[in-house]
């Protein structure tokens, strides 16, 4: 509950003073839906439903923490209950230029008719119970009475089936708001009987904008650096913002600075963060790990760091898809311009496999007994996988098609040069390079594919038919791959280097590629192995039942069986045994003789 304000008077302390300190975070909490940000598609479906008179019983808030689900809960009852002491307004509404009646009582929880309770400590079926039985009764002043239930997954199964009734069907002067942060704990009974707004993350800019309001109003002068600290450190949740920059203002005690906000936070500095970024993409292990060191010296803490370090990989791979991501103006001018730069010199495959590396390497931080040097290692490897070449120019050395880049000259401490090498360009200076390992670089690691590796092809192998490519499967011994070509391939057209098919939806993803990578391997020639939109034949399967069905027709059309099946009534024909059965596999010869002398 607010303190009551005093009057200040000459010579009286101010109402605050008075009454003691009030925290950020509770002293500029919205009133009224004009003070909500970043909230403009909830307010603007309530207030068409208020002009409209589409009023729903009961409303449910979903969000993270401090987006304002519960001040948004206490200013939609006192939209609902707005009131003038001249009666001029007469129904709900969201325009609420001075307080009302029943305004003030309501923002201070205290309200007979708007009742607040906490789930999380009320979530029995007695407290349901109570519910139930008061909401007969109408309000003793305001137009409704509304029961608003904060964090409201807490409670128990049998509570929420005991409020199912009456939240459905609740008396006309009786509206619900729920709050929540986990909206999947709410069962799905209660969801359907409510109208649900998902509160957003506020951006980081308009949280910039918010807080330059709040700390001129405090008279506290503070960088716009960091306050841009504050926003990206809160999240998105308002709340959280509003506390970082209360205890930032008590931690400078003056003038708020960036740089104490990253003493306060334990935030390395965000230019030196682009600079340790900058010499792990050149591969400069030396100044990378110089400059951990200074970093950790100074208070930052090595898993925040890197967490900053994977931070800037997600922004730059951003703008390299999105360049209009740069101008987000919570962003400092070193991390637009550099952004930028490392995004146009920047590879998709080294962004992303520094993010892996960085991403696995936090982890490792976090568990490990001593933090910096878990994070030396993990910027050692990303330092020195900079020299990896990327997987195109492996592919490409491998087919013969062009040479490996040539090897840069290396630094101190083992690792690449920071600066370009003569007659490079600028933009070479962040490009993925492959070092010279001696022997090693020109023999690579045996891999599944015999064909591409070795310096002869394997003997050929003619398949022309679909069933000589079952049966060289069979040969091979592969029971998933024989299993999955009578199952969930429909044959469309098949010569030999090529075989179009159609699958069934029962066919897993991967089988096209296995297919055509063992049967190059197989056969000693490439195979291409194309998905058609045509129907195609049946599987092999179908058609072996359709024979199957069509020998166990013929077979019951038989007079001795039709006469045996008479004699037994009830019997069945469960299945038919050939004499001489054909063979199961076909061969992969197509030049085998015909033996006419079986008979």
């Amino acid at each position: 509950m607010s303190e009551p304000a005093t009057p200040a008077g000459p010579g009286s302390a101010p109402a605050e003073t008075a009454g003691g300190y009030r925290v950020l975070a509770r002293k500029y909490r919205p009133a009224s839906f004009d003070d909500l940000i970043g909230q403009e598609p909830m307010v603007r479906t309530i207030s068409n439903a208020f002009e409209t008179g589409r009023i729903p019983q009961a409303w449910i808030l979903t969000g993270v923490r401090g987006v304002g689900k519960t001040t948004t809960a206490r200013i939609l009852a006192r939209a609902l209950n707005y009131e003038l002491p001249d009666g001029s307004v007469t129904g709900p509404t969201i325009k609420m230029p001075v307080m009302g009646v029943h305004c003030q009582a309501i923002i201070e929880s205290r309200h007979i008719d708007v009742l607040e309770m906490d789930a999380a400590s009320h979530n029995s079926v007695d407290d349901v119970r109570q519910i139930n039985d008061a909401i007969r009764y109408a309000p003793v002043s305001a137009r409704y009475k509304v029961y608003i239930l904060d964090e409201v997954h807490m409670l128990s199964g049998a509570a929420f089936n005991a409020l199912l009734k009456t939240l459905e069907e609740p008396p006309p002067h009786a509206k619900f708001i729920f709050a929540t942060t986990e909206i999947r704990k709410v069962p799905v009974t209660v969801l359907s009987r409510c109208q649900r707004f998902d509160l957003r993350r506020v951006d980081a800019s308009l949280l910039v904008q918010h807080l330059a309001g709040i700390a001129a109003k405090e008279n506290v002068e503070i960088e716009e650096a960091a306050l841009a600290l504050v926003a990206r450190a809160a999240e998105g949740s308002v709340r959280d913002s509003l506390s970082l920059l209360d205890q930032a203002i008590a931690h400078a005690a003056g003038p708020v600075r960036a740089e104490d906000v990253r003493q306060m936070l334990g935030l390395a500095d965000r230019v030196r963060v682009v600079d340790l970024f900058e010499s792990l993409m050149k591969g400069d292990v030396a100044a990378a790990l110089t400059e951990l060191r200074a970093q950790y010296d100074i208070g930052a803490d090595p898993a925040v760091v890197l967490a900053d370090l994977a931070e800037f990989t997600h922004f730059v791979t951003r703008v390299k898809v999105v360049p209009s991501v740069a101008d987000d103006v919570s962003l400092s001018e070193a991390e637009r311009t550099r952004g930028r730069d490392f995004a146009t010199k920047l590879s998709m495959r080294v962004l992303s496999r520094t993010w892996q590396m960085l991403l696995k390497g936090m982890t490792e931080v976090q568990v490990s007994g001593r933090p910096v040097a878990a994070a030396e290692m993990v910027l050692v490897r990303i330092a020195y996988a900079a020299d990896l070449p990327t997987p195109d120019d492996v592919i490409r050395s491998l087919n013969g098609d062009s040479a490996m880049p040539a090897p840069r000259p290396q630094g101190n401490g083992g690792g690449v040069s920071a600066g370009p090498s003569s007659g490079s360009s600028a933009s070479q200076g962040f490009a993925p390079r492959a070092v010279s390992r001696g022997s090693a670089a020109a023999s690579p690691r045996p891999t599944e594919d015999p064909v591409a590796l070795q310096g002869q092809p394997a003997p050929t192998l003619t398949l022309g038919s679909f069933e000589q490519i079952i049966a060289l499967v069979a040969e091979k011994r592969d029971i998933a791959m024989r299993f999955a070509l009578e199952r969930d391939v429909r044959l469309v057209r098949c010569e030999d280097g090529q075989l179009e098919i159609a699958l069934e939806p029962s066919a897993r993803a991967t089988l096209v590629q296995e297919l055509q990578r063992k049967l190059t391997g197989w056969t000693g020639k490439r195979w291409m192995v194309i998905v058609s939109k045509e129907q195609g034949t049946a599987t092999v399967r179908e058609q072996a039942e359709a024979q199957r069905a069509e020998v166990e027709r013929g077979v019951q059309a038989d007079p001795l069986v039709q006469a045996v099946l008479n004699r037994f009534p009830g019997a069945k024909i469960v299945g038919v045994t050939q004499a001489a059965p054909e063979a199961v596999e076909a061969p992969i010869e197509s030049d085998l003789n015909d033996d006419d002398n079986e008979d």
